[in-house]
């Protein structure tokens, strides 16, 4: 009997020291790096001007300014993507109709370029409505849009919303939703000053 202990005991030992091993290994082995963010993985992406994203109402001018100009004139598009974060920012136009649904165009950086040169415009911003919480910020804001830059009748006015990241050291626009002004959609009085 006490050599079936002993032989209990040992046996007993020698498992657990096989189980401490293989925990052991298992701890030394690293864990892999985590995956970078969207932003950190694109450190190439263009560098945006620290005035034009200190602020909320600093990225909408910005932007506001970028997209603005005359037919064939060429846009600053660095600085409109800098404004954006990296790969993945949207532009989304809500599309009416009088007959059916409204639907959705949504683009990206890349395809808003791609069409936004064929029309003289510039859009100027009216009014803001801001929330923020963390790392979030929702900004409603109106805007007018005039053939000329001295223009005072504007040939349409509509409302972004905004949804920006504030990553402590600047925003980012992650997308922009838009719908346009018509008599049966006036601007909110809030946001039509």
């Amino acid at each position: 009997m006490a050599m079936k202990t002993m032989v209990l005991a040992v046996g007993m030992l020698v498992a657990m020291q096989s189980s401490g091993a293989q925990q052991q290994q298992v701890a030394a082995t690293p864990r892999p790096a985590p995956t970078p963010g969207v932003i950190a993985s694109h450190p190439d992406w263009p560098k945006a001007n620290p005035e034009d994203v200190k602020s909320p109402e600093a990225i909408i001018q910005a932007l506001s300014d970028t997209i603005s100009g005359e037919v064939g004139k060429p846009r600053d598009w660095n600085r409109f993507k800098s404004l954006f974060v990296p790969g993945s920012g949207r532009m989304i136009i809500v599309r009416h109709s009088k007959t059916g649904p409204a639907d959705l165009t949504i683009l990206s950086t890349d395809d808003y370029q791609a069409r936004a040169g064929n029309q003289t415009f510039y859009e100027k911003p009216i009014a803001y409505e801001k929330q923020s919480f963390g790392h979030l910020t929702h900004v409603y804001e109106s805007y007018a849009i005039f053939h000329t830059p001295t223009d005072t009748t504007p040939q349409a006015r509509g409302v972004n919303s905004w949804e920006l990241l504030n990553d402590g050291t600047r925003y980012w626009v992650v997308q922009i939703y838009w719908d346009t002004e018509r008599p049966d959609n006036p601007i909110p009085a809030a946001l039509a000053k």
